[in-house]
């Protein structure tokens, strides 16, 4: 009978058609991009705010929450380039130390690194422009430009009354421009020099969001 035969031979051609699609996987993985340890869109667990994977051609790296007290002021979503990303993608989670401080290395020469702050509680535009000019200025001696960004976060906020839950602040943070600030979508202007200064307040030993640190070498770590 020619039956078995053809069960045999149909056998054959399945198991060689799952080796194939096995092998196609295999390879597909393994030249697959480091893109794969970046963080997709993300919500911060603590407001539940959710922030796209991309902005501008940046992905997202991580999200975290700023507490002062109790209170759940803001999330803040860092977004960097892909070379930054790719600095710290092979290194460890463990290794938290390391990849933050390789990746504060890779920050003074990326492209841009924006920082996208969404309100999470009311706060008065005074008190807000203080509060961030306070974080940056212990970590720069260029006190001028921290006046700068003060009196620009100031002057966007001060247009609706105060950051009010939702409200939108960005700051795009580069070795030319230094940091550039944004009010729900309207820039207001740029402080010069302060990019290194105002990473470091997110990512430094003694960043104001502990959870944002956290959050990058989860996302973006192998």
């Amino acid at each position: 009978s020619l039956t078995p035969v053809k069960t045999q031979r149909s056998t054959m051609i399945s198991r060689s058609l799952v080796l194939k699609a096995a092998a196609f996987l295999a390879v597909t993985l393994s030249i697959a991009p480091s893109s794969v340890h970046a963080a997709a869109a993300l919500i911060d667990s603590a407001t539940k705010i959710q922030f796209d994977d991309t902005l501008g051609g940046l992905s997202l790296f991580g999200v975290g929450v700023r507490k002062k007290g109790p209170i759940k002021v803001y999330s803040v979503g860092m977004y960097s380039d892909d070379e930054t990303k790719a600095s710290i993608s092979s290194i460890p989670k463990s290794n938290k130390d390391g990849a933050l401080s390789t990746l504060r290395t890779s920050l003074k020469s990326a492209t841009a690194t924006t920082f996208l702050l969404k309100m999470n509680f009311k706060v008065g535009a005074e008190k807000m422009a203080a509060a961030i000019a306070e974080s940056v200025a212990p970590r720069t001696s260029d006190k001028a430009a921290v006046e700068t960004l003060k009196k620009l976060i100031l002057d966007g906020v001060a247009t609706k009354g105060a950051a009010t839950p939702g409200t939108v602040l960005r700051f795009d943070c580069s070795s030319e421009t230094g940091v550039k600030v944004s009010v729900d979508g309207k820039e207001i202007g740029a402080a010069p020099g302060l990019c290194e200064a105002f990473c470091d307040v997110y990512l430094d030993d003694k960043a104001v969001s502990p959870a944002l640190r956290n959050s990058c070498v989860e996302n973006c770590c192998s």
